[in-house]
């Protein structure tokens, strides 16, 4: 049984080892930083790992000396150290040495990033001047550019080498907001506002296509795990193009063929009241319950976890919630046909303000 159970325990670290081997993707990733802030914190990670294993290795050397080196070889008593001030110093001193060695990178690390002064002042959007009102709900992003006069549902368009500042906030419940290639976690809470930095390195974009995935942290209830959304970070010129193509919408974009002028009659009849298709901003924070939709078409990802197609549109609408249990549209599908629903899902992929 014993001979058993050890087998048990090797074949559980092997299949933890190649779940682990599937980590590392560009786009996911922590351990591939991709930024100024995910940079410094790997470098912390390798150095406490590299500190503890140092340890460990140390201590195994001295156990195996003193094990072999001074086995008990007869019934003579060895000579006895206990009170010996140079052992105890040096056991004292050496964890300070080691503790100090993490702690102050760190600490400087950690005020570094809690230093979003430049967001406090007057910011137009412009290089280095970017805030971005984050609000998270059950089970979706919202992502208001406030100087900008632009709201984004699901997706984060950032501009690439430069800081980007973040109010972070939550609409229902205590969420996290985490990007893993740009930089750790931080809480999305109701009764405050968390603010915070991250930048986004060109190349490392290059290499994940310029698109990341940023995930909920926080356990929040039934789909957290699938709270998803995506980033998508470019140059500088594309970002500022893309304000420009966002900000000259005006009004719903109008539908080019005649299914989808009938998705967009059905649209305006039975969604527009929670779902917005235009970027403007000035709709209050309050009537603003499910994302956003104006580059609905543009998207990487439906409800932020379904492959960007119209037929996975379909199965969202007949019944969102078989992939989002609870989320807040459920209770509002089985309304319509399927051929409103194929409508809808035709107006919708339709829904672009870039070519």
């Amino acid at each position: 049984m014993k001979r058993l159970a050890k087998w048990q325990l090797i074949s559980l670290f092997s299949v933890l080892v190649l779940m682990l081997s599937g980590c590392g993707e560009p786009f996911l990733s922590a351990l591939k930083p991709a930024g100024e802030v995910a940079d410094t914190q790997f470098d912390l990670m390798k150095l406490s790992t590299l500190i503890m294993v140092g340890v460990i290795i140390v201590v195994t050397i001295i156990f195996l000396i003193v094990m072999f080196r001074f086995r008990r070889k007869d019934e003579s008593i060895p000579k006895q150290v206990e009170g010996s001030h140079t052992l105890e110093i040096l056991w004292t001193v050496i964890p300070i040495i080691l503790l100090l060695i993490l702690a102050v990178p760190t600490v400087a690390a950690t005020f570094k990033f809690a230093d979003v002064t430049q967001m406090e002042k007057k910011n137009d959007g412009s290089e280095g001047k970017l805030v971005v009102n984050v609000r998270a709900s059950l089970y979706w992003w919202e992502f208001e550019y406030p100087d900008l006069g632009i709201v984004t549902g699901q997706e984060l368009v950032v501009p690439t080498d430069e800081k980007v500042y973040f109010n972070l906030k939550a609409s229902d419940v205590k969420h996290s907001f985490w990007i893993p290639p740009a930089g750790g976690k931080m809480d999305t809470n109701v009764d405050n506002v968390n603010k915070f930095w991250l930048e986004f390195d060109s190349k490392k974009a290059e290499e994940a296509n310029n698109l990341f995935y940023g995930k909920c942290a926080e356990l929040c209830g039934p789909s957290h795990a699938l709270m998803d959304f995506k980033v998508k970070a470019v140059s500088r010129a594309e970002f500022d193009q893309w304000v420009k193509d966002m900000q000259a919408v005006k009004e719903p974009a109008k539908a080019d063929t005649a299914l989808a002028q009938q998705g967009q009659e059905v649209f305006n009849n039975s969604c527009i009241g929670c779902h917005a298709v235009t970027p403007s901003n000035k709709t209050p924070e309050a009537a603003r319950l499910a994302p956003n939709l104006t580059n609905f078409g543009e998207r990487s990802r439906v409800a932020g976890i379904l492959d960007h197609k119209k037929e996975e549109v379909k199965n969202w609408i007949r019944d969102p919630e078989s992939y989002k249990p609870a989320n807040k549209m459920t209770g509002t599908y089985g309304q319509l046909t399927e051929e409103q629903i194929d409508a809808v899902a035709e107006y919708l992929m339709g829904l672009k303000v870039q070519e």
